[in-house]
């Protein structure tokens, strides 16, 4: 049974969650502070966190933030702001979707299921890929010319989707499928940072390769003869 962590300090609003996702069987553990889901998480990790960004003490985003030190769960952000800036901080800071208030508990259990279903393991656990990288998808671990590498967990869902379809263009859309963030969520330029992000760890193990292609007005492609 997978385990909700709510974060919200609106109790009717918490109690609607509640409900919604206890009904679509998962369990749910709520509390009203940023800092205590950072504590609860260490102490109890859930399988997904649903946060506020409004709450009394920190932030949703800086709840975030200090989670990502530590943890790669899926975070689902909850506001009452509707604005391009706060949906691609919130991608660029580690979340998976973003649901305006007021909203329905039935579409948010949807997309919680969603999420849970997009990160389970694929079959695979190790595999070599055309080229110079190794998968590992139950390790979450991608190995570049025998070295591993530190990537977090939208970088990892990034890089496994180029690597998995070699010279395939991918365009930012299908892009932000693979890493687990609704397509509708208002992120698609968000792929362009953890882009520059891979190609930076991926120079630092060979400065000369450039086995990420960008495509302009397309989107991205892996190719192994650059790699």
């Amino acid at each position: 049974m997978p385990h909700i962590l709510i974060v919200e300090d609106e109790a009717a609003i918490a109690d609607t969650l509640i409900f919604a996702l206890q009904g679509d069987g998962h369990s749910t553990e709520w509390v009203t502070l940023g800092n205590a889901a950072v504590e609860q998480q260490r102490q109890r990790p859930a399988d997904l966190i649903i946060l506020d960004i409004g709450l009394p003490d920190i932030s949703g985003f800086e709840a975030c933030r200090q989670l990502r030190r530590f943890t790669e769960v899926p975070v689902m952000f909850l506001s009452a702001r509707d604005g391009e800036i706060d949906r691609v901080v919130g991608l660029e800071i580690g979340a998976d979707d973003y649901v305006v208030k007021p909203f329905s508990p039935r579409e948010v259990a949807a997309r919680v299921r969603a999420i849970l279903k997009r990160m389970a393991p694929r079959a695979e656990p190790v595999s070599n890929v055309p080229g110079l990288f190794v998968v590992d998808t139950l390790r979450m671990l991608i190995s570049y010319r025998g070295q591993p590498l530190s990537l977090t967990r939208h970088e990892f869902r990034l890089l496994q989707s180029l690597l998995e379809q070699p010279e395939r263009v991918l365009s930012r859309e299908q892009l932000l499928d693979a890493v687990g963030v609704a397509a509708d969520a208002g992120y698609e330029r968000s792929i362009d940072s953890h882009i520059k992000s891979l190609r930076a760890k991926l120079r630092a193990v060979a400065a000369d390769a450039e086995p990420i292609q960008t495509h302009r007005g397309l989107g991205y492609s892996y190719s192994p003869s650059h790699s």
